[in-house]
């Protein structure tokens, strides 16, 4: 259904680059309201779109039933029971693409739609319990985050304390986090839980590099070798649970058929090749939105569920150029204070995700009588459901403006504060 320019192309249509790319939000109108794709739609839709290249011609036999100003954006032959469209029903930005899945799903496919949160516990259940057996041990790369702790209490409930979860200190967590997220998964998840200080050697690996893919994979090589020493002190451990989901599978790796790498995640794309470890990621083909359904169920604590996102190589990634202790420090300081002012504001959790980024350039300013040369900061607020498509919030501006003058006034080191107003797509949610 999805593939619209590969079935074009296969078929005997015509695609070709467009002079105007669309990315981000479209009015789609629907040109035959006897589709059964787009039954009980209306005539006009929004829309979220991602492609530089579109369809001039459509196969012969087929329709053309829906559009924008911009270029041909759906097509059916019903006899041959194929359909395409070009923009992405599946996001949560296209307000009525669920009806239009249920549509193909139900009517067209003739599906039924018994996925549960408790069905999909019982299966990941049964699985893990198969590959471990009745012996088999595990540990987990667990950060406190949504997914690394749904993962845990999911391997938990297979195996129970047959899981050894490892909460490491890579130097790249938030402020306070390492101390606060350990007492809480010990105290309210009950897991087996180990705390390991590891700072000072993720940020010496890191001295010197710049480039994002490298930070990603140097980080994701040193986690594992940390995983590797304390499963060795565990004992007879051959199993390695991460919290991976399906967004990141996308962005890391070509998954049933090509597509293009956007970034390694560091439990994806950053892994070496040479890991002894087996892996085990009960939630690599979910999204976000169906991981807190089911952390839900398995009573993992709502402090820990509506928490933002936040990337496995942690403010490594946030920050621009090199990674160096004093820019970690400055980095913690800012994010604080935008955390802190949105928690005042009552917006936290009406954002997906909310962050500060250290950019790698020093601006001009005047501070009292005195000319300065210091830091960037960039603050980045986004809405979304499940992390695929994500657009800007809009933070009030009087919000906007108290953050800007906390972090300049108390951040040493930073005269400017900028806000970024870029939706995905074309942009991802972090910046590298």
């Amino acid at each position: 259904m999805l593939w619209f320019q590969l079935i074009a192309h296969d078929l005997g249509g015509a695609v070709e680059p467009s002079s105007r790319r669309e990315y981000g939000y479209a009015r789609l109108t629907v040109l035959d309201q006897s589709s059964k794709l787009f039954a009980g739609l209306p005539e006009q839709i929004d829309v979220w779109m991602s492609h530089g290249d579109h369809v001039t011609s459509p196969p012969e036999g087929f329709r053309v039933t829906a559009r924008t100003d911009d270029a041909m954006n759906a097509f059916e032959d019903e006899g041959k029971r194929t359909y395409g469209v070009q923009f992405h029903p599946e996001v949560a930005h296209t307000p009525l693409g669920a009806q239009i899945l249920r549509n193909f799903l139900f009517n067209i496919c003739r599906c039924r739609g018994d996925w549960t949160p408790l069905a999909a516990i019982d299966e990941q259940v049964g699985r893990i319990r198969e590959v471990l057996g009745d012996n088999g041990r595990a540990i987990c790369g667990l950060s406190g985050g949504v997914d690394s702790s749904v993962a845990a209490a999911l391997v938990h409930r297979a195996i129970g304390d047959r899981q050894t979860c490892i909460f490491v200190n890579n130097g790249m967590l938030r402020d306070g986090e390492f101390e606060t997220t350990l007492l809480l998964l010990q105290q309210k998840m009950k897991l087996n839980i180990r705390g390991v200080d590891a700072r000072e050697r993720f940020v010496t690996r890191l001295r010197g590099i710049v480039d994002p893919e490298k930070k990603r994979k140097t980080i994701g090589g040193e986690f594992i070798d940390v995983f590797e020493e304390e499963a060795k002190k565990v004992g007879d451990v051959d199993f390695l649970v991460q919290g991976t989901l399906y967004p990141d599978v996308i962005e890391s790796v070509s998954v049933r058929g090509p597509s293009a790498v956007i970034k390694s995640h560091h439990n994806v794309g950053g892994l070496p090749e040479r890991m002894r470890l087996k892996l085990i990621e009960p939630l690599r083909e979910l999204f976000k939105d169906e991981v807190r359904l089911i952390g839900g169920e398995l009573g993992v604590p709502g402090e820990i569920l509506n928490r933002h996102p936040f990337p496995g190589p942690g403010l490594a990634v946030r920050i621009l150029g090199e990674v160096t202790e004093e820019r970690l420090n400055l980095l913690r300081a800012a994010d604080r204070v935008f955390d802190e002012e949105l928690r005042l504001a009552g917006l936290y959790e009406a954002v997906w995700q909310a962050f500060a980024v250290l950019l790698p350039i020093s601006t001009v300013g005047v501070m009292g009588d005195e000319r300065t040369y210091e830091q960037v900061i960039a603050i980045r607020a986004v809405t979304s459901v499940d992390g695929m498509t994500a657009d800007w919030a809009r933070l009030p501006q009087d919000l906007l403006a108290k953050i800007s003058s906390r972090i300049v006034s108390e951040v040493k080191g930073v005269n400017r504060v900028v806000y970024d107003i870029s939706s995905k797509p074309p942009s991802t949610i972090e910046w590298e």
